[in-house]
């Protein structure tokens, strides 16, 4: 058996914290990760970096803010310069396996996949077999024909040329394409499959020596849309479906709307219409809760969950009329990047039953990993959410950065120009988290400031009221501009460069060159 644990970083895409019966969700969605909350420490106020997946899992994957590795959009490809956690463990003597059901992490070419040993993408035309993404010559090749490794290059290369080109994005959401993409593609991918074979790696350890530990990415996309979950999902939570006609006719044209996905609304989501969404939604959810459910019961009674951290997150939420917003392409609010943490640590640094009231950053599930496998540096060491919030370098103070992806503004520029100079979609945006209040700034001259804890839903603007407050964050959103990305308190001074102590610091940290 490994002196080291065995290391699960399962991401629910898309998946809202406030659906989660762990997070104050007043209907039982989720009563199996709410078991698994009670055995692990729950982050009360956990934020993403950004609102949509290929930021969100840069940060993740290098532990810095979207400004700091530069996955905006995409067509990003995160450069070479930096080191991927997944690189780090393999070098660190982890074996690397990856079971993804997003393409923009698992087929785009975007460098997220470096590192990976194996490397499974479950979308595509045969979600029950699985193509490799990775590097050949792994333990799973000889269960590869010829032909499905061909077929899969040629999907990859599809996939790939649609998230570059805006001609090909726009013809994807035409009528006749996106029946096609929806069901022959199998956008979701396979949910039950992906949980099923990283639980194969996990206990069986087939091909591995006795002493290898493992490092396991899951990405699951069942909370994404399109919402089609089994019907007694529907009944349970969204029983209008199959009452009324109208609820029918609104969720059929929704799932097949995909520029409604990423377009604001012009008007309030009528409260028929919201129920119906949230109901398929927490369907989705429930649904996807039972089948983790599954996995979890399977490591729990090999023995293997003991002897593995396993962590469970969001990339980011979802918006379903919110705010007049759909998807997650546009908006700070915490409809999408406040999202749901919770870990559970066979080794006892962070406690079974704990919940952590402290807003801390997804970006330090990197930090975190890294110190569990024994490979972290001492800056990487002390982001490690296993540090009491006394110690913690953040000082529990948190950014978030929304830049609409440029291939979705290109798309909402040429059908709804008027949308976007109204919501200001091509203007980037900030957020600070500080104490209990939250600032978001929109580029130069939109400010909403809101009471967190007390306003999760952001309902009151304390712009007016709180001028001391809004002050006092702008001056670290200014900081944290000026130094690309990097949460320096405030107290540090340009000239940081001077000191040779602090420099070698921030740049272990990556925050310098």
């Amino acid at each position: 058996m490994s002196s080291r644990p065995d290391i699960v970083l399962l991401v629910l895409d898309t998946q809202r914290f406030d659906r989660l019966s762990c997070y104050g969700n007043r209907l039982e969605t989720t009563p199996k990760l709410d078991i698994f909350a009670s055995e692990a420490t729950l982050y009360r106020h956990a934020m993403s970096t950004a609102q949509w997946t290929v930021p969100s899992h840069s940060s993740m994957f290098t532990g810095l803010y979207p400004s700091g590795h530069a996955m905006f959009h995409a067509s990003s490809v995160l450069p070479a310069s930096l080191t991927t956690l997944a690189e780090r463990l393999n070098s660190g003597g982890y074996f690397t396996a990856a079971y993804c059901n997003n393409p923009l992490v698992g087929i785009v070419n975007n460098g997220l996949r470096r590192g990976f040993y194996s490397f499974l993408n479950y979308g595509g035309l045969m979600t029950s077999k699985p193509n490799q993404a990775s590097i050949d010559g792994h333990i799973f090749d000889r269960y590869r024909q010829h032909f499905k490794r061909s077929l899969a290059s040629v999907l990859t290369a599809v996939q790939d040329a649609f998230a570059r080109s805006d001609a090909l994005l726009e013809f994807s959401f035409s009528p006749w394409m996106v029946p096609l993409w929806q069901t022959a593609l199998h956008f979701k991918g396979n949910t039950v499959k992906a949980l099923d074979d990283a639980a194969k790696l996990l206990i069986d350890r087939n091909g591995l020596p006795d002493n290898q530990p493992i490092f396991s990415f899951i990405n699951l996309m069942g909370a994404h849309m399109p919402y089609n979950p089994p019907r007694r999902f529907i009944e349970r939570f969204a029983p209008p479906v199959f009452q009324q006609k109208a609820a029918r006719h609104y969720i059929r044209h929704f799932n097949s709307d995909v520029f409604g996905w990423l377009a604001p609304l012009t008007s309030d989501l009528d409260d028929e219409k919201k129920a119906v969404l949230d109901g398929m939604y927490n369907a989705e959810v429930a649904c996807q809760d039972e089948q983790v459910g599954v996995f979890l019961d399977r490591l729990r009674q090999s023995g293997r969950l003991d002897r593995t951290m396993l962590i469970v997150c969001a990339d980011h939420g979802e918006h379903l009329g919110e705010k007049q917003l759909m998807g997650h392409n546009i908006s700070l609010y915490n409809e999408l990047v406040h999202v749901p943490l919770i870990i559970r640590d066979p080794e006892g640094n962070l406690p079974k039953g704990a919940v952590c009231e402290q807003a801390v950053s997804l970006r330090r599930v990197f930090h975190t990993v890294l110190t569990t496998a024994g490979i972290a540096n001492a800056p990487e060491e002390a982001l490690s959410l296993a540090q009491h919030s006394n110690a913690d370098p953040d000082q529990g103070v948190v950014f978030a950065e929304g830049v609409t992806a440029l291939n979705v503004l290109n798309l909402l520029q040429r059908r709804r120009p008027a949308l976007v100079a109204e919501k200001a979609l091509d203007q980037p945006r900030i957020a600070i988290w500080k104490d209990q209040y939250k600032l978001i700034q929109v580029d130069e001259d939109h400010l909403e400031l809101y009471n967190f804890i007390d306003d999760q839903d952001e309902q009151r603007n304390l712009v007016e009221s709180l001028p001391g407050s809004v002050t006092s964050l702008q001056s670290l959103l200014r900081s944290f501009v000026d130094h690309n990305g990097s949460s320096i308190p405030e107290v540090i001074d340009d000239d940081y460069d001077n000191d040779p102590e602090i420099y070698l610091r921030l740049r272990d940290l990556g925050y310098v060159e």
